[in-house]
């Protein structure tokens, strides 16, 4: 039997705008060529429950990716979580000029909407695809849903009706939304602002926790910085993820609509969740296949990123008043796929007396993929690294940019991690936290 060349033929591409993105017959023939490059190769093995499934299937199949059944083939699809870990480490892909333009998040992306073209979006994929729905009926009436989804009752339909796991850890809905609290609070305003940043707040930090939101104008507002909360919607990150490229290119055109006009006017659009930012920073322009997608993308941000700038440039507001001690940091997985840095870590190294560990394992939450029923309890067993990690820092204090990964750090240790910016905005009160900043050092001739 002739071998699988490795390059790509006319089947590749991982834009759903080309016509042929949407051919079962060239999706097949990409499948077998980059499960052979990753068979051969095993660099990832040990990222997530994928790769070891792929390498034991072909093992048990004469080594050859061809003959592996269409079951065995969707199982390996149906196990990524789009974590992008791989992408990160794989020395074939696009980022890297590579010849062989592997991508297998991108790949698996376009099984799933393949295979959602072919049967349909199913109805989990359809909730869990518009948080947007789900916030706004949830936050109507909190208690009652908040109720609903603690219930046991509630939670096996919830898992009978919907596939989500009847254990798994649900966020609260908030009795105010971000949005409404900006629309009674106003935002402060600066004076020569040191920078210029619209909060793409998420559905997550609207709905949900929005401390993050309001922790971030804090800190924004300490540091001089004009401040914009412009018209949002859903990145479209978990409908994409869901197989619904129509509903995911709806959101992207909409928030690409609503957000343009600030980053042409010097606004840097900073996300407070890094999957959005990765989303709108790497998928959108390929999703939405327009200049202004790609011009909007240039302008996306990590928080971190915006403060850490402020930093460089000897703008940063350093007047901490109080420490919150040890801190154990989570990096986000598809922070790292952003190759920015930690700049919330960094950040948060920057208030005397404190000490931060950092804690770089995934947690395999990734989007919606830890919620639902055939993979929750594979989520927390991939996720135990991480746990072990945090638990073992034996902090004061837990952090993570992401706030899906905080539930689940939170389902695994019972401690619910804060994100960056909020330990910020709290050093900066003289009783944000219990221990004062340290006095400086006295000057050497003090000393003498």
């Amino acid at each position: 039997m002739s071998r699988i060349e490795a390059r790509p033929t006319d089947a590749l591409t991982y834009d759903p705008n080309e016509p042929k993105y949407w051919d079962r017959a060239k999706l097949e023939v990409e499948i077998e060529r980059v499960f052979d490059i990753c068979h051969g190769c095993r660099l990832c093995f040990n990222l997530c429950p994928s790769f070891p499934d792929l390498f034991k299937s072909v093992d048990a199949k004469g080594d050859d990716v061809r003959n592996l059944t269409a079951a065995e083939k969707d199982r390996v699809i149906d196990l990524c979580y789009e974590c992008k870990l791989c992408e990160v480490k794989c020395p074939y892909t696009p980022r890297d000029n590579h010849e062989f333009q592997l991508d297998f998040p991108a790949l698996v992306l376009r099984a799933r909407a393949i295979k959602g073209r072919e049967q349909g979006i199913g109805l989990r994929e359809r909730v869990l695809g518009n948080p947007d729905r789900t916030g706004k009926l949830g936050t109507k009436l909190p208690a009652l849903a908040n109720w609903s989804c603690r219930n046991t009752l509630q939670r096996r339909l919830m898992e009978k009706l919907l596939g989500i796991h009847r254990d798994k850890q649900m966020p609260d809905f908030t009795g105010e939304t971000f949005e409404k609290w900006i629309a009674r609070t106003g935002l402060p305003a600066a004076v020569e602002p040191a920078a210029k940043v619209a909060i793409f707040h998420t559905c997550f930090v609207n709905y949900y926790n929005t401390a993050p939101g309001k922790a971030l104008v804090t800190v924004l507002a300490k540091n001089n910085c004009a401040i914009a909360s412009p018209p949002q919607n859903c990145c479209g990150m978990p409908a994409l993820d869901g197989g619904d490229v129509d509903f995911a290119q709806k959101q992207a055109r909409a928030n690409v609509a609503s957000l343009l006009p600030l980053a042409r006017d010097g606004f840097k659009i900073a996300a407070i969740n890094p999957t959005c930012s990765l989303m709108m920073r790497r998928e959108y322009p390929t999703l939405v296949g327009t200049p202004e997608a790609q011009e909007l993308a240039a302008a996306i941000v990590d928080p971190g990123e915006v403060l850490y700038h402020l930093r460089r440039d000897g703008k940063f507001n350093r007047d901490f008043k109080s420490t919150p001690g040890k801190v154990a940091y989570h990096v986000p997985c598809h922070l790292k796929a952003q190759a920015v840095g930690l700049r919330g870590r960094d950040l948060l190294r920057q208030i005397p007396g404190a000490e931060v560990t950092t804690v770089d394992a995934c947690t395999a939450h990734d989007g919606t993929w830890a919620m639902k029923r055939e993979f929750f309890e594979l989520s927390m067993k991939w996720g135990e690294k991480a746990f072990s990690g945090m638990r073992e820092a034996e902090a004061d204090f837990m952090a993570t940019d992401c706030p899906l990964a905080a539930i689940q750090i939170e389902q695994g240790t019972g401690v619910r991690p804060l994100n960056p910016v909020e330990l910020l905005a709290r050093a900066y009160e003289p009783k944000g936290f219990a221990t004062p900043v340290p006095p400086p050092d006295p000057p050497a001739e003090a000393q003498e």
